[in-house]
């Protein structure tokens, strides 16, 4: 990659987080208390965020590839192909268990740090642990596959 295209991709990427952190925080969803309610059917806020991020990302898949042959930042338009297999339900279980228990996913945690709330610290410690615990169990030594020594 270029300087003057990485540049731009680290912009870009900078100037995507930060409205991320943004929208998130004026949604209220960097609030564990405000998920919580949700998760405890009390409160419906969440759902109508969803939805608008939701119809704002249908729009933008449907619309982006018929006004621009190629993306801003170059490549191709391409479908996301991923497959679906015991370990993605398996993850998706203890996902949702842990954002029922901590009441932030990853985002909201990340942005939640900006607001002052360093109790998500906690939060954030348990992801990257899973993290690393994820990789540890998905790497060719866990999964019985030799490793090729050239």
């Amino acid at each position: 990659m270029s300087g003057a295209r990485m540049t731009k991709a680290t912009v870009a990427t900078v100037a995507a987080g930060a409205l991320f952190g943004f929208g998130l925080a004026l949604s209220g969803m960097v609030r564990p208390e405000v998920i919580l309610s949700f998760l405890q059917f009390r409160d419906w806020g969440l759902m109508l965020v969803m939805g608008g991020a939701l119809t704002v990302t249908l729009l933008a898949y449907q619309l982006a590839p018929r006004w621009r042959r190629t993306p801003l930042l170059g490549g191709a338009y391409e479908a996301h192909t991923a497959r679906m297999h015991r370990d993605t339900f398996i993850g998706s279980a203890l996902f949702g268990v842990g954002w029922g228990l901590s009441g932030v996913c990853p985002g909201p945690a990340i942005a939640g740090l900006g607001t002052g709330n360093l109790q998500l610290l906690w939060v954030l410690g348990g992801l990257a642990a899973g993290a690393w615990l994820q990789g540890v169990l998905a790497s060719p030594r866990a999964q019985g596959g030799a490793l090729q020594e050239g």
